[in-house]
């Protein structure tokens, strides 16, 4: 039977919960300081209508201090009209390049107004994991590091040998399958098996990657048994219901699926828009590490190095980072070092 733990971790400027699933990241889910509150899954309130577009079969709403937001229009839905008020809760949070998303409760009386804020992090674990408090702490921060870590990996083992690799496009999410080394099997066995694997880790990756939309797994072999492999699919995503459509393995091998987007990816934190590392979570790692050396010399003076812009971004944390340490730490920024290369160490 498989084991789901919660871990919460408070740093400086920042809040992460991660959930593991038998002792793998399953979950990543982080908010930094100067987050737009409104922005999250789960916010309900009463928005004003800002523009209806027909064409589009759409609306662009708005709550009290925040961005627009897309509600999308359906013909059971009660008439709109512009600058009237509905009764709203988001949805999908916005990603890059796309508005949040929300969806119609009804009506909405009196002024605009947030009615209901979003589930804190520590809230979220409670409801993944129906098992007490989540644990906190070094094993947190541990736990944190070492999700945040596999988040950014593309190529992922398979239990019994091969692997898959995970590459979301702007239109989908891309999933490979490789046989690998499957000793003692006969060649259609062996590809069973991979694929039966290769749903199970994807399905955890995904999740940890908070990767959602279309998904078109690449199965390895030929003659599939598709009933076996539906099943396992629907087994292995089933935690991420409602919204969960399977399609038929198409004659050129692969399993098509949509999952739905219910979150920011964690990608949107760790990488910036051209896919490289952000440097404001590098600089965060930089917190961490240096609380973790303050802790391990608590009378020594830090050091920390890493690229210019990294260092940047850190000084929006140099103040948290001093209420915890006091003012025995440096932050250098090395002309030349790339965005993820950071060095902490006590003098």
């Amino acid at each position: 039977m498989s084991e789901r733990r919660a871990y919460l971790y408070r740093g400086v400027g920042e809040t992460v919960g991660v959930v593991t699933l038998d002792g793998r990241p399953e979950r990543l889910i982080a908010t930094w300081d100067g987050d737009d509150p409104l922005d999250v899954e789960g916010v309900r309130g009463v928005a004003r209508i800002r523009k209806i577009e027909k064409a589009f079969a759409s609306a662009f709403v708005q709550l009290p201090g925040g961005q627009d937001v897309l509600l999308p229009l359906r013909p059971d839905m009660p008439k709109l009209v512009e600058g009237g008020l509905v009764e709203i809760e988001i949805r999908t949070p916005s990603r890059r390049d796309k508005s949040a998303v929300a969806r119609l409760i009804g009506e909405g009386e009196g002024e605009p107004r947030v009615l209901e804020p979003a589930f804190t992090v520590d809230q979220q674990l409670r409801l993944l994991v129906k098992s007490g408090s989540p644990t906190g702490g070094e094993a947190a921060l541990q736990a944190v590091e070492a999700a945040e870590a596999e988040a950014l990996e593309t190529i992922f083992a398979l239990p019994g040998g091969g692997d898959i690799s995970i590459e979301p496009t702007r239109a989908l999410v891309a999933v490979d399958v490789d046989l690998g080394a499957r000793e003692g099997l006969d060649a259609k066995r062996a590809a069973r098996q991979a694929n039966m694997a290769a749903l199970g880790v994807a399905a955890r990756v995904l999740r940890l990657k908070g990767l959602g939309g279309i998904v078109v797994f690449d199965l390895v072999g030929r003659g599939h048994d598709g009933q076996a492999l539906s099943t396992a699919a629907r087994n292995a995503f089933s935690v991420d219901n409602p919204g969960v459509a399977i399609g038929a393995i198409s004659r050129f091998g692969t399993l098509e699926m949509t999952i739905p987007r219910r979150g920011r990816s964690i990608l949107d934190r760790l990488l910036d828009a051209r896919g490289e590392a952000n440097p404001a979570a590098v600089a965060r790692r930089v917190a961490r590490a240096l609380e973790r050396e303050g802790r391990a010399d608590p009378g020594g003076r830090l050091v920390a190095r890493c690229a210019p812009a990294v260092a940047e971004s850190f000084t929006t944390l140099d103040a948290g980072v001093a209420d915890r340490l006091g003012r025995r730490f440096v932050v250098e920024a090395v002309a030349g070092w790339p965005v993820e290369r950071i060095e902490v160490s006590a003098t």
